[in-house]
């Protein structure tokens, strides 16, 4: 049952980091060299279109599978595929998902609720970006640790 959890956690969590490291690698550099306008408009709609039962039951998937890879690390304390499962779950919950409910969704939701063409979406444009970015960064690396830890997990 661990091997199963461990690969499975694997699985979803580099698939989630793939998409975030998208983003910081070349996604929004390209968004950024767009007039601010452009830029707004296409990652409103890509915050609208990345909401949808694929994209989500991954994300959230594997949110519950860390923290049954957490549960399952604590319960068999004392093994190396355990503390390595009890180190994948809450990179994963925390660095990933903690990290985007805190910082990136409501700097979307901020996003959303502008105009593209408007001043005020002009003038906060730069800052989404930059700002964004760096917790897409974050959480690149806790989805990229926690794939990481959980397939060292399966080697025991």
């Amino acid at each position: 049952m661990l091997t199963l959890l461990s690969l499975a956690t694997c699985i979803g969590a580099g698939l989630i980091g793939g998409v975030f490291f998208a983003f910081s690698s070349f996604v929004m550099k390209a968004l950024a060299e767009l007039p601010a306008g452009q830029g707004v408009a296409a990652m409103q709609r890509i915050n609208v279109a990345v909401l949808n039962p694929l994209f989500l039951g991954v994300f959230v998937g594997t949110t519950l599978l860390g923290l049954v890879s957490t549960g399952a690390g604590a319960v068999g304390w004392g093994t190396a595929k355990s503390a390595l499962l009890l180190a994948a779950g809450p990179s994963y919950v925390v660095g990933s998902f903690g990290v985007t409910m805190a910082f990136n969704v409501p700097r979307n939701k901020r996003l959303a609720g502008l105009k593209p063409e408007s001043p005020e979406a002009s003038a906060y444009w730069p800052a989404y970006v930059r700002e964004w970015t760096f917790w897409n960064h974050i959480r690149t690396l806790a989805s990229a640790v926690s794939s990481a830890l959980a397939a060292a997990a399966l080697a025991y």
